[in-house]
């Protein structure tokens, strides 16, 4: 398998995800991560003509680029209007633009009401203007995939006119992810093999799914490169994941690539920060979940021989292996824990802490290893980590027109404590009156609060349980806790008061 190029374009293509908008520093530092630190081959980073704010953007990326000698990798979508684009692109001091083209008789003859012969006149003119001014060109052929399933004989004349010009690559999108694998093979086969001398590029949306699939279907079928988005954004159902992709490519066609994949997990959470777009927990590669097993059995065949381990091992992607804690556990999971942990129990207590958590997991509470320490003391009166911090008592009121208040007794390390605060919500004036505690009272920090999550199980029953997951930061360290009860403000005070004695013990505290 030859090299195959990744071109990342998450700061255009992905950037026209509904409710995206990258701030110009927010995509400088986008840039640097994916060329620097990921080290995908080439970026797509704007449109040409969208705004003021995106010319900013692209001039900060471009003065950054001339330093590093990275422009010939720094590349911007244009278009056939007259040289207009290549204004725009030179202004900004870039040297590649992304021609769009209709790569379908259908989008040439409606949308632009021209013939070929007119549209390939048009895109000449261009291709010498942007020579002139020494900006390479790239050749998109918008809606190819539907081209090449309705009119083959369109794409091929277009093809054939312009392939004696100075393009340094086809790009193939199938702009509306109709293709499934086989037929994309086939199409993209048909390309390279009646124009071996050319080099070609995939462009892959997922609207069926099968994005990452088309991808690695291209390659096979001999085109050089391939496009990605970060986590996938992307118009509609987005575009194919980078971090997905370069898995595929790796392990399934043993492809040289040069992306580093220990960072990709890494960027993704930067992206995910930047654009507000969650990552679901069962993405592959960089999902919170897909490194986690919990079903007992896949943990003691992890103990025999690594019997459930794939070539998708988490250290690759910066990532590491974890045992889920709840009611399908077993024994080997909560072991596997308790290790990372330093706990060791006899096989009667590792029967009693095993039944308690899948009783728990019988009522939907979510036991993480944090919580293990907590557990054992509780059931097996160890002398491990206690309860430092107990609510003896609080009082929460809230009034039309007035602040909610919030009046706290709370018992830390046996001494009582109380204060009242008010606050926006009666959450904030409960955490409010603690933290007065701690840092009028004790003279202590309290953590700071980093993010807060709500989520409620399906079907609309008010008395349905409200998971609370707080994220916190204490000492340069980030950790979560939860907390579970049908009302949300009292899951938030029980997720709260974990934190709390956390960091009494000061156990198990570590940035993910």
């Amino acid at each position: 398998m030859s090299r195959v190029e990744i071109m990342d374009t998450t700061l255009r293509d992905g950037e026209q995800t509904s409710g995206v908008s990258f701030a110009p520093q927010e995509k400088l530092s986008l840039a640097r991560l994916l060329l620097t630190d990921i080290r995908v081959d080439r970026i797509e980073v704007a449109s040409a003509r969208v705004s003021e704010g995106e010319r900013a953007a692209v001039r900060k990326i471009m003065e950054w680029g001339a330093r590093k000698d990275y422009l010939d990798r720094i590349e911007v979508l244009g278009f056939v209007d007259g040289g207009i684009s290549l204004d725009w692109i030179a202004e900004c001091g870039g040297r590649v633009i992304n021609l769009l083209t209709k790569g379908s008789e259908k989008h040439c003859k409606y949308q632009l009401r021209k013939t070929l012969e007119e549209h390939v006149a048009d895109i000449r003119r261009d291709v010498q203007a942007a020579q002139e001014r020494g900006i390479a060109v790239n050749i998109y052929l918008e809606d190819w995939s539907n081209g090449m399933r309705h009119s083959r004989e369109y794409v091929y004349r277009m093809m054939d006119a312009l392939q004696g010009l100075p393009i340094q690559r086809f790009m193939l999108p199938d702009t509306l992810g109709i293709y499934e694998p086989w037929e994309c093979y086939e199409a993209c086969r048909a390309m390279t093999e009646r124009y071996p001398g050319l080099r070609f590029d995939f462009h892959a949306h997922n609207d069926y799914d099968l994005a990452v699939a088309n991808t690695l279907a291209a390659v096979k079928a001999g085109v050089q490169g391939v496009h990605t988005t970060v986590n996938g954004l992307g118009e509609r159902a987005g575009n194919a994941p980078l971090s997905s992709v370069i898995a595929a490519l790796h392990d399934h066609l043993k492809a040289d690539i040069a992306v580093d994949e220990a960072r990709t997990n890494h960027v993704a959470t930067v992206v995910e920060s930047y654009s507000g777009i969650r990552i679901p927990a069962n993405k592959p590669v960089i999902g919170e979940n897909v490194f986690t097993q919990c079903a007992g059995i896949h943990a003691d065949g992890d103990n025999k021989n690594n019997l459930y381990f794939n070539d998708l091992l988490p250290e690759r992607f910066g990532r590491t292996r974890q045992y889920a804690l709840g009611k399908s556990s077993g024994k080997a999971n909560i072991r596997k824990n308790l290790e990372m942990l330093g706990i060791e129990l006899d096989e009667e207590s590792m029967t009693r802490v095993t039944q308690y958590i899948v009783e728990l997991g019988d009522r939907k509470e979510i036991v993480t290893a944090e919580d293990l320490p907590y557990i054992v003391s509780d059931l097996l009166g160890a002398s491990g980590d206690r309860e430092a911090v107990r609510i003896l008592n609080y009082s929460l009121s809230v009034a039309q027109g007035l602040r909610p208040v919030a009046t706290v007794k709370i018992e830390i390390h046996g001494q009582a404590y109380q204060q009242t605060s008010a606050g926006d919500g009666q959450y904030d004036a409960f955490v409010s009156a603690v933290e007065a505690i701690y840092e009028h009272q004790l003279g202590r920090e309290f953590p700071a609060l980093v993010d807060y999550s709500v989520s409620i199980p399906p079907g609309g029953r008010t008395d349905a349980f409200v998971q609370t997951l707080i994220t916190w930061e204490w000492n340069g360290a980030r950790f979560k806790t939860r907390g579970l009860d049908a009302d949300q403000t009292v899951a938030a005070i029980k997720a709260t008061v974990k934190m709390l004695n956390k960091i009494e013990n000061n156990t198990n505290i570590t940035t993910p």
